[in-house]
């Protein structure tokens, strides 16, 4: 039994060298997973994690044997949720981008890949949500105006990947460069940006 189940691992992992690892492969990789968020910055209080959901699609084209290079369009539920105080309760911010992810790919082992690059991203929708307190009583609100917030969104992914038999388990962190909200001619706004992790499952389509 240990003789088979040895063989049988040792297939799995010479089928995932072939297909991670084959020079001039392309690929379409349709992905779907979850996203867990937070807004940071040296003057963002309460802020606490947040989960959502994530899924789109990667291109790959692999260069040589340990290189690729993948470019991606993903949807992703992002934002942040807020510690309760005395004056407000249930502070949601939800956000909605389209990113578009661009990664150089290094295959360090059979199947394991670290990857890092470059991910423009783009306001779709945003709720912001919540209670407050005033006129001794909590009053709800919700606001899904765009207004006051950036539109794009500049990130740097970095992360690790592992394939097997073309599924492909991907780990990232997406660090925020840009601001969430937009400096005005009064105001400037608060260092808060997008702070992402996103594990996905993704199935490679080969071309």
């Amino acid at each position: 039994m240990k003789k088979l189940i040895m063989m049988a691992v040792a297939a799995m992992m010479a089928t995932t060298s072939v297909h991670a690892q084959s020079a001039g492969e392309m690929y379409i990789k349709p992905m779907v997973g979850a996203t867990m968020s937070k807004i940071v910055g040296k003057d963002v209080e309460g802020a606490k994690f947040r989960f959502g959901f994530t899924g789109g699609a990667e291109f790959g084209y692999q260069i040589a044997d340990p290189f690729a290079l993948t470019a991606g369009v993903m949807v992703a539920m992002q934002g942040s949720n807020y510690k309760d105080d005395q004056f407000v309760k249930d502070k949601k911010a939800k956000t909605t981008y389209l990113n578009v992810p661009i990664l150089a790919n290094f295959y360090v082992v059979r199947g394991l890949a670290i990857k890092a690059g470059i991910q423009p991203g783009f306001l779709l929708s945003v709720k912001d949500s919540g209670s407050e307190y005033y006129e001794n009583a909590w009053h709800s609100y919700e606001d899904t105006s765009k207004d006051g917030l950036n539109k794009f969104d500049l990130s740097i992914p970095v992360g690790l990947s592992y394939e097997f038999s073309d599924f492909v388990i991907d780990a990232r962190y997406n660090i925020g460069l840009t601001k969430v909200m937009k400096d005005t001619d009064l105001i400037k706004a608060p260092s808060a940006r997008n702070s992402v992790f996103m594990l996905t499952l993704g199935y490679k389509i080969h071309l």
